[in-house]
């Protein structure tokens, strides 16, 4: 951004141009700003992505090694001279103990899920507060006009004698169809 006080004849501007420059100059400041946060969002968004790309990649390898690491672990417990079917069957146990505690920490944990006891009781405070409140009473339209009547003000009755019936936008509308 430029200094306004180096600009030659500076001293010579009108209030009207100053205001000017000053707007132009807090655009341009906003403006920036705005190309600024794009710039972090577009960023932390391409981090986001290559991160969330890299756990994908991370848990499909981890999905396909565990097939291997059950074997291996069947072989292990079979050089140890166990028969290779007992050795299969206590991977298998190992795995299914493993899937029961795990499906038991689960259980517990949603069994201490609790609705969100305190915005249904501020919920249940704004309806009561609510139910007794009456609408405020709107003014009343006269016939034939779509304006509502006022009384009082003279100057306002004189304009509201001399007002077009219709508005802009209902006339806009109507010319549409």
């Amino acid at each position: 951004m430029s200094d306004p006080g180096n600009n030659a004849g500076s001293a010579d501007r009108s209030l009207g141009q100053l205001v000017a420059a000053a707007t132009a100059e807090m655009s341009a400041l906003v403006h920036d700003e705005i190309a600024l946060a794009k710039a972090e969002v577009r960023q932390d968004v391409k981090r986001g992505a290559i991160g969330s790309v890299a756990m994908i990649v991370a848990a499909v390898l981890l999905l396909f090694m565990m097939p291997m690491l059950s074997f291996a672990a069947a072989y292990g417990i079979h050089n140890l001279g166990l028969g290779l079917a007992w050795s299969f069957l206590i991977v298998a146990g190992g795995f299914f103990l493993l899937a029961v505690l795990l499906g038991l920490i689960g259980w517990l944990k949603f069994k201490k899920v609790k609705p969100p006891e305190k915005s249904i009781a501020s919920a249940k405070q704004t309806a009561a507060v609510l139910q007794g409140v009456k609408p405020h009473p709107r003014p009343a339209v006269t016939a034939g006009t779509s304006r509502p009547a006022v009384s009082g003000s003279t100057l306002t009755g004189t304009a509201m004698e001399k007002a077009p019936v219709q508005d802009k936008a209902s006339s806009v509308a109507r010319s549409s169809t």
